[in-house]
């Protein structure tokens, strides 16, 4: 059992830094109508006194925080006014991890993030800021070392009844570089940018004085259209810089590396972050490719985790590799996640029958727009026309791409919204089954399957539209419980 201790004093900052952002947007209204009000002096002496609080607050409370590891557990005491103490056994404990921003990294600091079992996240817990060497101790101490030295007092000196295991070779994959570059060229987050560029100009005359932006704007109208194409392609060549950068930050130096019971991944340029997945989490391995990246052979990997926070800043599902040839997937789960296989040939794919479905589907809606367009407004018909032939390509690929395959204990999924989506899920991970029929479904043979997994929040279904209805029972019957006839 060691001392009660605390954070390291630069806990106090990250105190301050939390209190100012969950502050500052109940304060806003009040600054813009101070300000309106020629209200400065207020709005300063506000924001002083505001400040002033903030820190106080945050020195107390990192003064009455303090954690303590204990033999099968860490006890953790905080709050200044109701004190609080949490005890969390190291067998609830799901995963431990690291992380580092850049304040962390000034001092040599580390992030601590435990995880529990269930999904009550006040059971969690979080050390704001420990030294490197106490973090990797605690990451240890209650994650593998599990059992300690023991102090028989009858008998003298310390005996040791554990000795050192030989460590494994465990295998592990890095992305380089260059594959970072290429995945943040072929990424989404180009649009992502783009949205939030489009945004941000769109509010530039809130906060540019009127003179100024009348000025540009007439600057910027009076320019050759060569000049404004030419500026134009030049932003969104900085815009897809950008996001090629925001990739290489976010997953700079990405590793993982399989252990025995769980994924262990590294990465991150500024924010450097570690995270753990229990393997006995993970629901079912998904395979995406983007449509840039599709005619390149290249995809990225992705696993679906059941409730807690793991990932939480990110997508619903936590990404194992952030891109890679497409042909590799198969050896890559094989060393990795041999429980899962990637082998999507003789995958079942839809009656021709199911195609009027996928066609209606997608060019209902634009097909309306462009009639009434065109009966309004019949010279601009043709902007309204090529959305839906568009849609008609969208709907036929939808077509081509859905799919399923059974594959012994595994269910190979394959959908398309923009990106073709592949997921594999283990018998045992499934939660629900469903065959849905409408009347036209029952007429033509046609049934749509409907499964489910656990995931963060309300589950995860997968849907298999317009499938032969004998396709679907077959699945049931693999899904069902039930013994098979000899």
């Amino acid at each position: 059992m060691s001392e009660p201790k605390r954070l390291h004093p630069a806990g106090m900052i990250f105190n301050i830094i939390q209190a100012i952002r969950q502050s500052v947007f109940g304060f806003l209204p009040i600054v813009i109508i101070a300000v309106g009000n020629d209200a400065w002096f207020y709005v300063i002496l506000g924001a002083s006194i505001l400040i002033g609080l903030i820190i106080l607050f945050s020195v107390l409370s990192w003064f009455r925080y303090t954690y303590q590891l204990e033999e099968d557990q860490i006890r953790i005491e905080q709050g200044i006014l109701i004190r609080k103490k949490r005890t969390i056994s190291k067998h609830r404990i799901q995963s431990i991890d690291l992380s580092q921003n850049i304040i962390h990294r000034i001092f040599g600091l580390t992030k601590v993030q435990i995880e529990t079992a269930g999904s009550d996240h006040r059971i969690d817990a979080a050390l704001s800021a420990v030294t490197m060497a106490d973090g990797k101790m605690l990451h240890d101490q209650l994650k593998y070392k599990q059992q300690a030295a023991v102090v028989d007092e009858n008998e003298g000196p310390a005996q040791e009844l554990n000795k050192e295991v030989p460590e494994k070779d465990y295998p592990q994959k890095k992305v380089t570089p260059k594959a970072l570059i290429v995945a943040g060229s072929t990424s989404g987050s180009f649009g992502i940018i783009l949205g939030l560029f489009g945004l941000a100009f769109s509010e530039l005359e809130t906060f540019i004085p009127d003179r100024f932006y009348n000025q540009a704007t007439e600057w910027v109208f009076s320019q050759a259209v060569q000049v404004l194409i030419a500026f134009a392609i030049i932003v969104l060549i900085l815009l897809w810089m950008l996001g090629v950068l925001q990739t290489l930050i976010q997953y700079w130096n990405f590793t993982i590396t399989r252990y025995d019971k769980e994924l262990f991944i590294t990465r991150g340029l500024l924010e450097k972050k570690q995270s753990t997945i229990p393997l006995k989490r993970i629901q079912a391995v998904g395979i995406k490719e983007t449509i840039i990246r599709q005619p390149l052979g290249l995809a990225s990997v992705y696993v679906e985790i059941a409730s807690g926070e793991i990932g939480q800043n990110q997508d619903m599902h936590t990404l194992i590799f952030p891109l890679m040839r497409k042909k590799h997937i198969p050896s890559f789960l094989k060393e990795l996640l041999p429980e899962y296989r990637y082998q999507p040939e003789g995958m079942v794919k839809l009656p021709t029958k199911a195609l009027p479905y996928y066609m209606v589907r997608t060019v209902l809606i634009p097909l309306i727009v462009t009639i009434v367009i065109a009966i309004q407004f019949f010279e601009f018909a043709w902007i309204p026309l090529i959305v839906t032939l568009l849609a008609c390509i969208y709907g036929y690929f939808q077509f081509k791409t859905t799919g399923y395959l059974i594959q012994d204990q595994q269910l190979l999924v394959q959908t398309r919204t923009i990106s073709k989506d592949t997921a594999l899920v283990p018998h045992k991970r499934l939660q629900s089954l469903q065959k849905k029929q409408h009347i036209l479904h029952r007429k033509q043979g046609l049934a749509t399957l409907d499964t489910a997994i656990l995931n963060k929040f309300v589950g995860r279904h997968f849907i298999v539209r317009e499938l032969r209805v004998e396709d679907v029972d077959h699945i049931a019957e693999w899904y069902s419980y039930r013994e098979k006839p000899l």
